[in-house]
């Protein structure tokens, strides 16, 4: 396998480092203490094209890989996490119109979702349905050529700033075959938003609970078939925890940076931190934990273009393992700068903050053992299979 990025890979690279500099990295403490969402700048990211990233080209998207978006979605998030974690999301969103939905719903709205005009949030999760997200309870009852929308969704990002919910609604029986996907705009009557939740980290995104009271959309708003909603939720998931994880190296990459900056600077004993080999060492483990993260987010990312029968899989390992060791490493980051790590004048306890959250969602990391494990035992020992 090539590991090596192509001439057009570099240069998107190059143009999202860039605009992370600009436009993310001098302002993310700020939208992170004062809790601002930064709508203003999500919609000059538009114009970069980076919120079609992985929509074809015939529907208006950029039409990129999943590798190569996400390699621009690490280096976006090395400015700001959290700015760009929404980023991830709202891809995700639309990508499910662009992906499923007719064509009279797509030329309605997909123009302004890639464009910037609209923002749009993912709703799945329920206050009762969270990793088990085949059992919600959120209903949408057919009434005529409408159809209305009844239950509630929490953790939802963007909530109550933005303009399209993709909602997950129960259409027919009981478990995933009765769940169906629908385009819900914001500001549909019937339609309350919850409080902006304070949160440990993505300060600079609002999540809220949503609530559907009769919220009543045209049946032309459902996307695709009824009873495939699930079917979906969970192809958006593997290409979301890509996403995910691609936001974690972001933040490990910055966090390292910052501390090779750090050690440099900082004299302790009459030398510089970084003549410390038991600091060298830390720092080494830190840089082939990055190393290999980046590799398994790669590699998964590669199956998931090539529609590899195991891309699940492979996207439910790069996920844990990315998000778990390179919010292990922001925590070392953090450490190898002592009391100053601690303070809110340096962002390693953002990036910590920010970070710590991956591992609980688009599937919390323990469900992604749980389908690692289920692959594994599945294949009676024969791990070629697996390959």
């Amino acid at each position: 396998m090539d590991f090596e990025l192509d001439e057009e890979q570099r240069l998107l690279v190059d143009s999202a480092r860039a605009f992370a500099a600009a436009e993310l990295a001098p302002h993310a403490a700020d939208w992170d203490r004062d809790h601002h969402f930064p709508v203003d700048v999500i919609r000059r990211a538009a114009e970069q094209g980076f919120l079609g990233l992985y929509i074809s080209e015939d529907d208006g998207g950029l039409g990129l890989s999943r590798l190569t978006s996400s390699l621009i979605f690490e280096q976006l998030a090395a400015g700001c996490v959290a700015t760009t974690a929404f980023m991830t999301i709202h891809n995700m969103a639309a990508n499910m119109l662009a992906c499923f939905g007719d064509q009279a719903l797509k030329d309605q709205w997909l123009p302004g979702l890639i464009g910037g005009e609209f923002l749009a949030s993912y709703c799945l999760t329920e206050p009762d349905a969270g990793s088990d997200a085949g059992r919600l309870r959120t209903r949408a009852r057919r009434d005529g050529d409408d159809y209305v929308l009844d239950g509630s969704k929490c953790f939802i990002s963007g909530a109550g700033s933005t303009d399209v919910l993709i909602v997950m609604a129960r259409t027919g029986e009981d478990g995933p075959k009765g769940i169906s996907c629908f385009l819900v705009p914001g500001d549909t009557p019937g339609v309350k938003y919850g409080r902006n939740e304070l949160k440990m980290g993505w300060c600079a995104q609002p999540t809220r609970t949503i609530t559907f009271e009769g919220a009543r959309i045209p049946a032309s708003n459902r996307i695709g078939p009824e009873g495939q909603g699930f079917v979906y939720a969970m192809k958006g998931l593997d290409g979301g925890r890509l996403n995910i994880a691609s936001c974690s190296l972001g933040a490990a990459q910055a966090a390292l940076e910052q501390s090779l900056r750090y050690v440099e600077e900082r004299k302790q004993f009459g030398k510089a931190l970084a003549e410390f080999q038991a600091l060298q060492f830390k720092l080494a483990d830190m840089f082939t934990d990055l190393t290999a993260s980046r590799q398994m987010v790669r590699l998964a990312a590669h199956k998931l273009d090539h529609q590899h029968a195991e891309a699940t899989l492979y996207c439910a390992m790069a996920k844990r393992f990315a998000t778990d060791h390179c919010f292990d490493l922001c925590n070392q980051a953090l450490q190898l700068h002592g009391g100053y790590g601690y303070l809110n004048d340096y962002p390693l306890e953002r990036w910590v903050r920010d970070s710590r959250v991956h591992q609980i969602l688009e599937g919390t990391n323990e469900i992604m053992r749980v389908i690692t494990a289920r692959r594994l035992l599945e294949q009676g020992g024969m791990l070629d299979n697996l390959l």
